[in-house]
Parts: C-alpha cells; structure tokens; sequence
C-alpha cells in the first residue's frame, strides 16, 4: 500500500509534512489507483472550514502542499522544524523537468482557450521536449455527464501520466475528487494560478517576499478588486485561529514533558 507523507491539521485541515522532491516523486509515480495533491494555501485551509465539499476533497487528497509560508511557518510551528514551502508553481515546473527524460505526459483542464494557448507556448519555448497530450477549457458551470465522460475518455486514451486541474479554489479540489476514480493510474493535480503565471497572465511575486509570506500582498496589489476580501478577511482570521492552536500544542507538550 501506498505511503504518503503525514498530514498535521492546521485550523481544521490536514495539511502535509513533505518536501518538493517528494511531492514531485510522488506525482510522477502515481499508485495504481491514482493520486490526488492538491496545492493549498491559507485561502483554501479557510474555506474549508465553511465549504463542506471542499473539506471533504482535502481530507480524501493524498498529499495536501504548504503552498505558502504560513502553511510551511504553521507546520514548524506544530513540530515539524524546516519544513518548506511547497508551492505550485514550483511542483509545476520541477514536475515537467523531471519527467522530459521519460515523456512523461500532461494534460491541463480548466481556464480560458487564450490562456491555455499561451501557456503551452510559453511551456514548448521552455521545454522543447515536453510532452503535452492534451489541453481543455470547459464551459462556464458544470457540464453535463456526457461531456465529463468524453472529456476523461481522452485522458484515459492519451495516457496522460499527470492532469493538472486550474479551476480556482474550491472547484478544482471538488472536481478531482470527484473524477479521481474514473482515472486510475493518474495524478491530478489542482494548481489554481499556477495557469496564469505559466501563461504570464500575472506576474509571480518575488522570492524575497515569497519567503517573507507576502505573496498575498504583492496578489493583492496586483488584483485588488478581485481578492481584496479574501485576504482581508481571511489572513487576520487565520492567524488568530493558529495562534490558539499552537499555544494549546505547546500546552500539551509540555504538560507531556512534565509526566
């Protein structure tokens, strides 16, 4: 059976000790059953806890990453010391090089035509060798069940190793858990804005402020409109809530040190 790294909840979701590389070596060794991971920042661990389908597909993935340093920082914080973040656009990138070698195959479900059309440009001027076997944008709103059932058909078909999913926070988490048994032997992957930044829709923050956990700050600078409430609301309420939860850790291990 199938090993996967272990979850440690952080404000009501499992959330996984693991590194880039094992993320990594796991997506391109998927179980014969297949492997869900989804990239999680604070926004999903905190819709989560409102969001009961999306609580149910982090609590089904196999690997759930720190894409974020207030998930890496809250996992140190909880006994796992160095944990690093593990971020989507770097199991993205790190995935496709390391599978060149072997043609690994990928395919990406979700966004627009024109972005997909950028990002694979932007992805062949990269990796001349990549091996995309194919790409969809459904519709706007679900689609009906003939649809899905052509659509993961030519997955199957293609033999695609890797589907990575860019639907946004929560729908790409809810749809692979819902199709994940319908393509066994495959990894999905959700990957939310990876989509733009590849596609060079939106610029990715800086590896300084990256590590200092302010990539929502440069996001927020550069869409205001669109994600201004969610990190308004949802940052200030996540600390409070981890606060509380490492405190009590902290109680509980020392009140074990002293038995």
């Amino acid at each position: 059976m199938e090993t996967f790294p272990e979850k440690v909840d952080v404000v009501g979701t499992g959330i996984s000790a693991t590194t880039l590389r094992d993320v990594v070596d796991h997506i391109l060794s998927p179980p014969d059953e297949g492997l869900m991971v989804a990239i999680s920042n604070v926004h999903a661990v905190m819709t989560a806890r409102k969001d009961q389908a999306l609580a149910k597909a982090l609590t089904g993935a196999d690997i759930a990453t720190t894409d974020g340093m207030p998930l890496a920082w809250a996992l140190r914080w909880l006994g796992h010391a160095g944990q690093e973040r593990v971020g989507g656009l770097k199991v993205h990138l790190a995935t496709i090089e390391a599978g060149l070698e072997d043609r690994v195959g990928h395919f990406f479900y979700g966004s627009t035509p024109e972005t997909l059309d950028r990002m694979e440009r932007n992805l062949r001027a990269r990796y001349p060798e990549v091996n995309i076997t194919g790409m969809y944008s459904p519709p706007y709103g679900p689609i009906d069940e003939e649809e899905l059932d052509k659509v993961l058909a030519e997955i199957r078909d293609s033999r695609t190793k890797v589907v990575w999913v860019g639907l946004g926070v929560p729908k790409q988490e809810v749809w692979i858990h819902q199709v994940r048994d319908r393509l066994p032997g495959v990894s999905l992957v959700g990957v939310g804005a990876v989509y733009d930044w590849v596609a060079g829709n939106v610029s990715v923050a800086p590896e300084w402020m990256q590590n200092a956990g302010l990539e929502w700050f440069y996001r927020l600078m550069k869409e205001p409109r669109r994600l201004w409430r969610r990190y308004i609301y949802n940052n200030p309420a996540y600390l409070v809530l981890l606060a509380g939860q490492v405190v009590m850790h902290k109680v509980r291990r020392s009140k074990g040190g002293n038995s």
